[in-house]
C-alpha cells in the first residue's frame, strides 16, 4: 500500500472526509470524528494510523511495524511505522473497521444522514407510548 491508495480507501467510505490537520496529517472522519490518518512528512516515524477494537488493538501490536499510537493509544489507535507492515488487504480491512467503530458512536441522526436513510423516530416521554403506565382508577 501507499500514500495514494490508502487516501482511496479513506475517502471510499460513506460520509468520509479529509482534512489537513497538525501541519501534515491527512485526517479521514465521518460525522466530524476521526477513524484514520496518515502522515504527509517523508521524516515522520508513522506513515499512517487508525482506530482498533480492543482486540484488533492488541492483536495488532504483535505485528512488528505495527505500535501503539502517540498520543491516542488510549483510544486504541495502532500505528504503522511503514506500509509493508500489513498487507494491502489487511491495511484497507483495517480502515474499514476503524470507519465501522467511529460510525457506530454517532447520533442516529448523523449515521441516517450518513447512510440516506430515515432515522426512526423515538417516542417522546409522555406521548401516550404503550409502554406508559396506566393510572388507577
Amino acid at each position: 500500500m501507499n500514500i495514494e491508495k490508502f487516501r482511496r480507501q479513506g475517502l471510499s467510505m460513506p460520509g468520509a472526509t479529509e482534512t489537513v490537520q497538525w501541519g501534515n496529517d491527512l485526517v479521514f472522519k465521518v460525522g466530524g470524528k476521526m477513524f484514520a490518518l496518515a502522515a504527509l512528512d517523508a521524516a515522520a516515524t508513522h506513515c499512517v494510523s487508525f482506530k482498533c477494537s480492543d482486540e484488533g488493538f492488541a492483536e495488532l501490536q504483535e505485528f512488528e511495524g505495527a505500535v501503539p499510537a502517540p498520543y491516542l493509544a488510549r483510544a486504541k489507535w495502532i500505528a504503522l511505522e511503514r506500509f509493508d507492515a500489513l498487507s494491502d488487504r489487511e491495511i484497507a480491512d483495517r480502515i474499514a473497521e476503524a470507519y465501522a467503530l467511529v460510525f457506530a458512536k454517532l447520533t442516529r441522526k448523523q449515521q441516517a444522514t450518513i447512510s440516506g436513510t430515515p432515522s426512526p423516530s423515538t417516542p417522546r416521554k409522555g406521548s401516550g407510548s404503550p409502554g406508559r403506565a396506566r393510572r388507577r382508577a
